[in-house]
């Protein structure tokens, strides 16, 4: 299935799917973005960080821990890793039931419990659930095996201090409009937490070229070309360089906002001089994985489209087509999807800085940063 643009499929999905609402199409916005969203992290997660992602956590400013910004995903360095069996009872596995079946292999006494559930009554999956927290370390929790008597869990000890996070933008454009109407207010707000995030600060010199300052615990200022300096830091063995680094990583889609023709608008140079990495979800991209799973799917991802459907129906009793809160049935036809696809799925995204970069590097590089000693550097 083919469309013009973006607009027009956001068009298409609000006939088909959002035509009892007041405003179809702004409904059908919302839910593009929650796409983009499970697009980039059931992408991560067929990348093999499943177990490295948080969800919505707050991450402090660098220098300026008294104002945090929830982030869509951060990756955070794993120091401890468990396995426990949980009775599958039918009823929820609740962090209750994970902690009691945890302590009787560790001591978890420095934590405080969190209420979520991993999986509901309703079979509804949290990812990236968090169960327990500590000062500088929490608990999440994973499926390792699904059982008729028990389940397999995993459990994985984290740092709060993430090393990389992902933000995802997108603003839809409204009719008889060029340009969606808060595209600078989003661009504004992604490029400060990016900027503000990291260890690895961005200067201009005269003649406008990008520099990297990072300061050493003496305060001592290090300076190089950006890309140059940003690389070194990720290959670098180096606590003092490693220590409050964080890679920042922005997705946006939608030409209609953040490009015209082949040039970039004002909102996507912003985004791309903020972030250490830019990647721009494609229109076909987009369009692929919404003909794929919505409107024509194959009889094995039929349950993503119900779920979808019944999330945003008119009668809707929960929403369970989430990055949080998804049905179980779909995370797994999701997983499926993106594994045997991957590499086609990853030509959906183009790289817009840094320009020489493609996405493989950046798998490259977040895979670098998760192999750091980082009990050692934190």
């Amino acid at each position: 299935m083919a469309y013009e643009s973006v607009d027009k499929l956001q068009n298409a999905l609000g006939e088909q799917v959002f035509h009892y609402t007041q405003d179809k199409k702004k409904a059908a916005g919302r839910a593009l973005g929650t796409m983009v969203e499970i697009i980039t992290y059931y992408l991560l997660k067929s990348w093999g960080f499943n177990n490295s992602t948080s969800i919505e956590r707050g991450l402090v400013e660098y220098g300026n821990e008294e104002i945090s910004h929830n982030v869509e995903y951060s990756l955070h360095p794993i120091i401890k890793d468990y396995e426990v069996i949980i009775l599958n009872d039918g009823n929820s596995i609740t962090s209750t039931k994970i902690l009691n079946a945890l302590k009787q292999i560790t001591d978890i006494s420095k934590f405080e419990k969190k209420t979520n559930n991993l999986l509901d009554k309703h079979n509804i999956l949290r990812n990236a659930c968090t169960i327990a927290e500590s000062i500088d370390t929490f608990l999440l929790t994973s499926f390792k095996s699904f059982g008729q008597v028990d389940h397999k869990l995993y459990i994985f000890e984290q740092f709060q201090k993430p090393y990389a996070m992902f933000e995802c933008k997108r603003v839809g454009v409204e009719e008889g409009t060029l340009k969606g109407p808060q595209t600078i207010e989003k661009a504004k707000q992604g490029a400060y937490v990016a900027k503000a995030a990291s260890s690895l600060q961005k200067i201009r010199t005269d003649n406008g070229e990008k520099y990297g300052i990072i300061y050493r615990s003496d305060n001592q200022p290090y300076i190089k070309p950006y890309v140059e300096l940003m690389e070194e830091i990720i290959y670098s063995s180096d606590s003092e360089l490693l220590k409050k680094f964080i890679l920042t990583v922005g997705v946006v889609s939608n030409h209609g906002n953040w490009f015209t023709a082949e040039n970039q608008n004002k909102e996507l140079k912003v985004l791309a001089q903020s972030y250490d990495w830019l990647i721009f979800l494609t229109d076909y991209g987009l369009a692929q994985f919404i003909d794929d799973l919505i409107f024509n799917p194959a009889p094995e991802y039929i349950c993503v489209q119900q779920d979808f459907k019944n999330s945003y129906s008119a009668n809707k009793k929960r929403n369970v087509f989430t990055k949080v809160r998804m049905d179980l049935d779909a995370d797994m036809a999701l997983l499926k999807y993106f594994t045997e696809n991957l590499s086609r799925i990853e030509k959906w995204f183009n790289v817009i800085a840094p320009e020489t970069k493609s996405l493989d590097d950046l798998k490259n590089e977040i895979t670098e940063l998760r192999s750091k000693n980082w009990r050692g550097i934190l």
